[in-house]
């Protein structure tokens, strides 16, 4: 079983930045897809930015042009580098990387993410 690990959430201003980072517990070289989705208080979970094993990025309509997602296969560690953060960014961050969506996919436990007016 893949663990991922989350870490650099916290609470910024509008306007500010953070970096989120994912570690996985083993080699995601095998992985087609690794991601950030994002899942606010009564509101359902919605994908922030994935990154394939070649490079390709897409983003959500609602962080593009101030999100990048980026990835370091060395270190089994994907990152979300957020700017210009907004209030209605706050949420739980989750990492998840995998095969395929359907199967053989992983989710890690959040971090949590709080952008103040």
């Amino acid at each position: 079983q893949v663990q991922l690990v989350e870490s650099g959430g916290g609470l910024v201003q509008a306007g500010g930045s953070l970096r989120l980072s994912c570690v996985a517990s083993e080699s995601i070289f095998r992985f087609n897809f690794m991601g950030w989705y994002r899942q606010a208080p009564g509101k359902q979970r919605e994908l922030v930015a994935v990154i394939s094993n070649g490079g390709g990025t897409s983003y959500g309509d609602s962080v593009k042009g101030r999100f990048t997602i980026s990835r370091d296969m060395a270190k089994s560690t994907v990152y979300l580098q957020m700017y210009s953060l907004k209030p209605e960014d706050t949420a739980n961050y989750y990492c998840r990387m995998g095969v395929s969506a359907s199967t053989d996919n992983y989710w890690g436990q959040g971090t949590q993410v709080t952008v103040s007016s």
